[in-house]
């Protein structure tokens, strides 16, 4: 069965007097991705959000929420509470308490009671600040007022979570706390597009990613299909005996691209370009030759690496 389209954009442009910010991005992602957007800055990701966030107005182009076009202009509340928006500057109230808080975000979205009440109690619990709803926000660390401003935006149930740079300052244990609070909503089918300069974080959460450079979407694609297209594997072979053995039967093997022997040792690293199919063969192969194999490890080029990579690629 196929997904339905979550977000779609057509042609979609924004430009600030002679800065062109957005450049004809046209974009799909489906319902339930975890959809990361990487770019340097400037590459046009925070317009980008705010675009589909309705906060900026599209100079050219359009954007569809599940099939229906999406105008900042057109008061059509039903799409506009699809959406739940995290920007990186977002500002909590520190002479209140968080439930205070909250609730003053429910009554905007009109939610009335029981159903705020318990709204409100399901979403501390989800972001793990029951503990803390009379507290006052001053009093928080910055990890709590950033899972409180997620609270904040989930709190009328959206379908699409618009994230801009969520873990920006945040430690490491925060940053995890936040990313197992992303994995919740994705695990109930909510729709994620976060952008981040933590790659570690998104490759960890994301199902796709968009690559933005100059306000242009260079890449889209699973995050799947791009460690297939870009990552290069490299394995590591150590060896009792000599080198020139195990060197002779790698100029044998098709999907082996290279390798360079590691100084003052019995040690290989090759660039490998098969499948792990075919590195479990590049293994079977070195064994029924008589190469005496101490280790056999391989790695795979992260997403910080491929990002480096592709923008090294554009630039050149």
């Amino acid at each position: 069965m196929t997904q339905e389209i979550a977000i779609a954009t057509k042609d979609l442009t924004k430009r600030f007097e002679r800065h062109l910010a957005v450049n004809n991005v046209n974009l799909e992602i489906r319902s339930g991705e975890v959809y990361g957007l990487i770019g340097p800055n400037g590459a046009g990701k925070t317009t980008l959000i705010k675009m589909l966030a309705c906060m900026e107005e599209p100079t050219i182009g359009e954007i569809y929420l599940y099939g229906d076009r999406l105008l900042l202009s057109s008061p059509n509340l039903r799409l506009k509470r699809y959406l739940g928006y995290l920007p990186d500057d977002f500002p909590v109230y520190g002479e209140l308490k968080v439930w205070d808080y909250l609730e003053y975000f429910a009554r905007l979205y009109h939610l009335k009671n029981p159903q705020r009440d318990q709204r409100i109690f399901e979403v501390l619990d989800m972001v793990q600040l029951t503990g803390k709803k009379d507290s006052y926000i001053a009093n928080l660390s910055r990890g709590m007022k950033q899972r409180l401003s997620l609270a904040r935006t989930i709190i009328h149930e959206p379908l699409l979570l618009l994230l801009d740079e969520p873990v920006s300052g945040l430690d490491p244990i925060a940053r995890q706390q936040f990313r197992d609070i992303i994995k919740i909503l994705a695990s109930a089918g909510m729709t994620v597009i976060i952008s981040s300069h933590v790659l570690s974080d998104l490759a960890e959460l994301c199902s796709s990613v968009g690559i933005m450079e100059l306000g242009s979407l260079v890449e889209s694609t699973s995050l799947e299909n791009l460690y297939q297209q870009h990552a290069q594997c490299l394995i590591t072979i150590s060896t009792l005996g000599e080198i020139c053995p195990l060197e002779e039967q790698l100029r044998r093997f098709p999907y082996v691209g290279g390798w360079e022997v590691v100084s003052n040792s019995k040690t290989v690293k090759v660039k490998f370009t098969g499948s792990q199919a075919d590195s479990a063969e590049l293994i079977k192969e070195l064994i029924n030759a008589g190469i005496e194999i101490t280790n056999f490890s391989s790695t795979r080029e992260d997403l910080e690496s491929i990002f480096l990579k592709l923008g090294h690629q554009q630039a050149s």
